[in-house]
């Protein structure tokens, strides 16, 4: 017998939703060191610079509700949201790393975590569609359904396993 072949078959779903889940880590970690970027400075004022770069009417209704929002951003508030998203990065990274090594709390962690998120995904869906957020709420789903699938199957190969040893 080949040496691969006494290599335990990876499991490659959960290697996909592992690398969905760093990859939403490392997203998250970029929007927590973007927040950190902006304190200390004016969020309205560089908004406003964004709304001219792009060429938008400062005057239009969008973009003065969005400068309204930015000026209630003080650097207290983005500290905050920081700390939430580092915090939240380290969970997908802990989601993640535990997937790959197969870890039977990772993918209940992920189960749990995921199926938690779900009906605000809905709410924000219900409030406004769009494509995005479509996506983002197909995938989790399906992300939730394979662990379910899978750990259902687990428990049942563990089931017949502790059978056959008695």
């Amino acid at each position: 017998m080949s040496p691969a072949r006494h290599h335990k078959l990876r499991n490659r779903w959960l290697e996909l939703i592992a690398a969905y889940k760093l990859l939403q880590a490392i997203l998250l970690v970029a929007v927590g060191v973007g927040a950190l970027k902006l304190v200390h400075k004016d969020v309205a004022d560089i908004l406003m610079d964004v709304v001219h770069a792009l060429h938008r009417n400062p005057e239009g209704r969008f973009v003065g509700f969005l400068l309204d929002k930015a000026a209630l951003v003080n650097d207290h508030l983005l500290r905050r949201f920081s700390l939430f998203v580092f915090f939240y990065a380290a969970l997908g990274v802990l989601e993640g790393v535990g997937l790959l090594l197969e870890k039977a709390w990772a993918e209940y962690l992920t189960a749990i975590i995921t199926a938690s998120f779900l009906p605000l995904e809905i709410i924000e869906l219900h409030h406004r569609v769009t494509w995005i957020k479509i996506v983002f709420l197909v995938v989790n789903l399906a992300v939730l359904a394979y662990l379910v699938y899978h750990l259902i199957r687990r428990k049942t190969a563990a089931g017949r396993l502790a059978e056959s040893i008695r």
